[in-house]
């Protein structure tokens, strides 16, 4: 039958979709039926109607509308939702100005927060996501037994083994400093609004892959491959301040107000609420804190930078010299290996007198810049956006030579308003070269805009 064709034949990816596309009328148990029939054919990723693409930003797709076969058919749930997230974003702001009378963030620190986004997702236009090679492998060649694709057991299942696994992973993260390394990224603004979700670091996922493994034994890829999504989509809008409690949900699910309490460096906040779509696992682990006094937001030693190159890699640079510098060859794996406020002597996790108190009256790190260089850095921004979303809708008909020089260029750009935000000294030297750069290459016609009143701006 189709389970014997796809799923259970070593050497297939496992995935396919069960369930499909636009809601029809009927009853849950028909449209289920519906579902399972249509993931018995096999075929490239499934379109998904903007309602379904709504509800998977909160994890309200149910089994019937997110089943698939093949990871082949599994649909791009992150890419889609980008509209989404614009629309979002300008619904904080909307809702903060009426609320506060103010914006929820600074420009300065936004444009930072989409530029480390931005980087956070070029190495997947060159590669496919390790995290899911990885699992695909083991399925693969070590899976023990198969759960079927398209149950709604595998489904939950797999929900909490997925938010389980992420809960490792990010207590980890904040626990070894090889790891914290990478995500403090996440935590480098001070402010918390929908762009800091965002913000994310390039090398994260190089290390979390391998928390999934153990659902590979017996959860088939496709599956893993929705609520990997998912899981990730949800954290998006809990970054807000424009939402307070939500009442009894605040005892199950990760909520904007328990997600506060994990970007404040007030003491009380440190190493707290790791969870991602769920909060039982801290309740359980006794990682759990409630939100009491007014977070103050970012790292307990801020960076004081936008520079999107230098957050990601400076940590490196800092373990590296503190590596050096350490005494002892058991102390410099523990550099590595330890918190990130270990030193010799000091307990696991570092000491927690040494966390800066917290006075309420911290100013975030805010260069004076002009109105001119905040609109001439807003304006060349959406260009570098537009740069992107068309080099990944048109990746697949580009040389690899073409997408390189187009990712460099992006790179190169996106440091270069970090350093105009920074009102860095050589900031406009680079911008110059930047913008010779763009002319040249433009003409040259190896950057394209899919919007044709960009076409003419990019001409002036």
């Amino acid at each position: 039958g189709p389970r014997a064709q796809g799923v259970r034949r070593r050497g297939r990816g496992g995935a396919v979709r069960g369930a499909g596309g636009a809601r029809r009328p009927g009853s849950g148990a028909e449209r289920w039926q519906r579902g399972r029939a249509m993931g018995a054919e096999a075929g490239g990723p499934r379109d998904t109607a903007p309602g379904q693409q709504l509800r998977a930003l909160f994890y309200a797709l149910p089994p019937g509308e997110s089943s698939f076969r093949t990871v082949e058919e599994v649909p791009d749930y992150v890419e889609k939702s980008i509209p989404f997230f614009i629309t979002f974003i300008g619904l904080e702001f909307a809702v903060s100005w009426i609320q506060k009378r103010k914006l929820p963030g600074r420009i300065n620190d936004g444009i930072s927060s989409l530029s480390l986004g931005i980087l956070s997702r070029l190495p997947d236009v060159l590669f496919r996501s390790i995290e899911l090679i990885s699992y695909i492998y083991v399925w693969n060649n070590y899976r023990l037994f198969e759960l079927p694709w398209d149950s709604p057991w595998t489904w939950y299942l797999t929900l909490l083994g997925v938010d389980f696994a992420y809960y490792c992973f990010h207590r980890m993260s904040h626990e070894v400093n090889i790891l914290w390394a990478a995500h403090q990224v996440h935590h480098s603004s001070e402010d918390y609004n929908l762009f800091t979700a965002l913000r994310q670091s390039v090398l994260q996922k190089y290390t979390s892959w391998m928390f999934n493994l153990p659902m590979a034994l017996f959860i088939p890829p496709s599956v893993f491959a929705v609520h990997l999504q998912f899981n990730l989509l949800y954290q998006f809008w809990i970054h807000t301040e424009v939402i307070t409690k939500l009442g009894p949900l605040e005892w199950i699910l990760n909520t904007p107000s328990h997600h506060r309490v994990h970007h404040g460096r007030n003491p009380y906040c440190i190493d707290k609420n790791y969870g991602g779509t769920l909060i039982i696992w801290d309740r359980i682990f006794g990682t759990f804190e409630a939100e009491d006094a007014k977070v103050v937001y970012g790292l307990t030693h801020p960076v004081n930078s936008f520079d999107p190159i230098m957050l990601q890699l400076r940590p490196l640079a800092h373990i590296w010299n503190t590596f050096w510098a350490t005494p002892g060859f058991c102390n410099k794996l523990s550099v590595i290996f330890k918190g990130p406020g270990w030193g010799p002597g000091k307990p696991r996790l570092g000491l927690p007198e040494e966390i800066p108190v917290i006075t309420g009256k911290e100013v975030p790190f805010n260069p004076r810049v002009s109105a001119y260089l905040n609109c001439y850095a807003l304006v060349h921004f959406a260009v570098i956006v537009d740069l992107y979303t068309e080099l990944l809708a048109s990746m697949t008909m580009l040389s690899q030579g073409i997408v390189l020089l187009r990712i460099g260029f992006i790179i190169l750009s996106l440091a270069s308003f970090g350093l105009l935000m920074e009102n860095k000294s050589k900031a406009g030297i680079l911008e110059i070269i930047r913008c010779l750069v763009f002319i040249g290459v433009y003409k040259l016609g190896y950057f394209r805009s899919q919007f044709s009143f960009l076409g003419y701006a990019y001409e002036v």
